[in-house]
């Protein structure tokens, strides 16, 4: 399929029948129906059933319109691209973090950055650390910010900063708290546990074995800010990233640092072959200053 074909078929996907489509593109309907056509041709599958005056997509459509987003996607970057460009505007930056740094340190340096940048442009996606290889693969995106750095891929990185792990409860269940907790403390505690897989939860599996500490484990969380709302709704303590104990404690909700401290270092990663241009290491420099202050 071309660009082009693309472009109709998402557009008909979308809006279902061949009228709406010609009215979304500003084309004829009779044009959009010849490229349909010559798409399904092209591709020698049916791509939509026709039923009470709609096209219903295929389970072959289906499996395609993923793709074919990513592709629309792209191209939409590259036209806002182009556009900065011809407007003299100075680029845009792609830029993917955890969720956890999401909630408060990249809002905070885009802003900060942008108060002396307003010609850049920035298309900010979260991501999970299994996800990232394959976004920076892909060119979803151009740096990474994350916890950290993937073994055995073509990428490189820098550090721009530290993160710790800390505890985060109800100050109800665990008054006068001390200003760092061991984890032995968090025995007799409901606990909501990180998903092993990623690097918290193997920092903490370590730890936890190394002092010998079970914790009563009720519930497991991918993701530390929904960890934290069940903390809210009194299902347990948890640990998670002092990020995401800055940016979504609500009121009634305390944290504190471990003791002996478990720290990790935060990774800007990128592919070998495109490290960041001048604009986006200014970018880093700024948001290394915002997690220093946090």
């Amino acid at each position: 399929m071309n660009l082009r074909q693309i472009e109709i078929f998402h557009a008909v996907f979308l809006h279902g029948t061949v009228s709406a489509a010609a009215r979304s593109l500003n084309v004829s309907q009779p044009s959009v129906t010849k490229v349909l056509r010559h798409a399904e041709r092209s591709i020698g599958l049916t791509l939509f059933e026709r039923s009470k005056g709609r096209l219903i997509p295929t389970q072959d459509a289906r499996t395609l319109f993923a793709e074919v987003s990513d592709i629309q996607d792209r191209v939409r970057s590259l036209r806002q691209a182009c556009q900065n460009l011809r407007h003299g505007r100075g680029g845009l930056l792609r830029i993917s973090a955890l969720p956890s740094l999401g909630l408060g340190a990249i809002p905070e340096a885009v802003a900060r950055f942008m108060g002396d940048h307003a010609d850049i442009m920035f298309d900010l996606q979260t991501l999970h650390h299994d996800e990232m290889v394959r976004k920076l693969y892909e060119h979803e995106t151009d740096i990474a910010i994350s916890f950290e750095v993937p073994l055995s891929a073509p990428v490189a990185h820098q550090v721009i900063g530290e993160g710790e792990l800390v505890v985060i409860y109800r100050e109800g269940d665990m008054p006068g708290a001390p200003p760092r907790l061991h984890l032995d403390e968090l025995r007799g505690h409901k606990f909501i546990s990180p998903v092993q897989g990623g690097p918290i939860g193997r920092m903490l599996s370590s730890e936890l074995s190394r002092l010998e500490v079970e914790l009563d484990e009720v519930v497991s969380a991918r993701t530390y800010y929904v960890a934290a709302a069940l903390v809210g709704a009194g299902v347990g303590m948890a640990i998670v990233d002092n990020f995401t104990a800055h940016a979504a404690l609500p009121p009634g909700l305390s944290s504190r640092p471990l003791q002996p401290a478990i720290t990790f270092d935060i990774n800007a990663v990128y592919l070998q072959n495109r490290p960041p241009s001048r604009t986006a290491s200014a970018f880093l420099a700024v948001l290394a200053t915002v997690i220093e202050g946090l």
